[in-house]
């Protein structure tokens, strides 16, 4: 079993910029693929990216692609997302989300372990 617990989001403008963090305890870090997910009100669970359990591949939403930067360090179990050029349409609670080494994946049913979420907004 893994606990995660996000951080770093809140309040920006269009254009800025924020660094999520989700922090891993429990279980060893570098057996689980990682995810993030984000929803907003109204709105299902969106995929948003990916990172296989040791790093090396990474997979995005068409959305964030070229804007937002998925990555891990297993050696202080952490899992981050960069996010840069935010846009309004990136408001959304942002969760961290934990798959136990069976691969990576976009779907939210497919994985084991969440995280509470932080909340990012972004003002136009």
């Amino acid at each position: 079993q893994v606990q995660l617990v996000e951080s770093g989001g809140g309040l920006v403008q269009t254009g800025g910029s924020l660094r999520l963090a989700c922090a891993a305890s429990g279980r060893t870090f570098s057996s689980y693929d990682m995810g993030w997910f984000r929803q907003a009100p109204g709105t299902e669970r969106e995929f948003v990216a990916a990172i296989s359990w040791s790093g090396g591949s990474t997979y995005y939403v068409d959305s964030v692609k070229g804007r937002f930067t998925i990555s891990r360090d297993n050696a202080k179990n952490t899992l981050y997302l960069q996010m840069n050029s935010l846009k309004p349409e990136d408001t959304a609670v942002y969760s961290c989300a934990a798959r136990y080494y069976r691969g990576s994946s976009r779907r939210a049913g497919e994985y084991d372990y969440w995280g509470q979420g932080t909340q990012v907004t972004v003002s136009s």
